[in-house]
């Protein structure tokens, strides 16, 4: 079995899109596989919740308990490996990442990122997007590099920039390609894992 570890910091709603895909589009019996684990670095967050109604497993583990960023992804990363993963997704997972832990998990580690990169990384890409008068945003699958917000791109979505947008208006309509962008992505990777 395919097992997918999904990293989340808060709600979860692309965890929660990729869960309910997996289900949809039976990913166990058409590709071995199946979200194992979800893992948040918050105790609050509202993703846990939906992943234990789903009976999937859950973790949290604290980054505020650790020293440094190197000492909590060193952490994480045996907690992950608990699970031994095919892929490892962060879904909203609020955490920069060191090197040493994105070599580990080469070529199986995927983000969404709000923005149509290489435009906009970082963070506050909606604002930025509306400021410098983009006629179009939109989201990005791609794989993890060392490199913030780059790697090589395994799916986007366009979402036109309306002349009212505020960023709140124009994440509300990215977030909802965002949904249909990551399962798909996913998808397309596991016969290729």
């Amino acid at each position: 079995m395919k097992k997918i570890v999904i990293l989340i910091s808060g709600g979860g709603s692309n965890m929660a899109a990729i869960v309910r895909a997996a289900q949809r589009e039976d990913w166990r019996g058409r590709h071995g596989a199946e979200v194992a684990a979800v893992i948040s670095n918050r105790a609050d967050a509202g993703g846990l919740a939906f992943a234990r109604e789903q009976g999937i497993a859950t973790e949290v583990l604290d980054h505020k308990q650790f020293g440094s960023r190197e000492a909590f992804d060193a952490a994480l990363a045996k907690l992950i490996d608990t699970y031994q993963p095919a892929l490892v997704v962060l879904a909203g997972f609020m955490r920069i990442l060191t090197p040493g832990f994105v070599q580990r998990y080469e070529g199986r580690l995927l983000n969404i990122h709000p923005s149509l990169l290489p435009a906009f990384p970082g963070l506050h890409t909606h604002q930025r997007a509306i400021e410098m008068g983009c006629r179009f945003s939109g989201a990005t699958v791609h794989q993890v590099t060392a490199e913030l917000d780059y790697g090589p791109i395994l799916g986007q979505a366009a979402v036109p920039v309306l002349p009212d947008d505020t960023p709140e208006s124009l994440a509300a309509r990215v977030l909802t390609q965002e949904h249909v962008i990551y399962p798909r992505a996913i998808a397309a990777l596991l016969p290729k894992l």
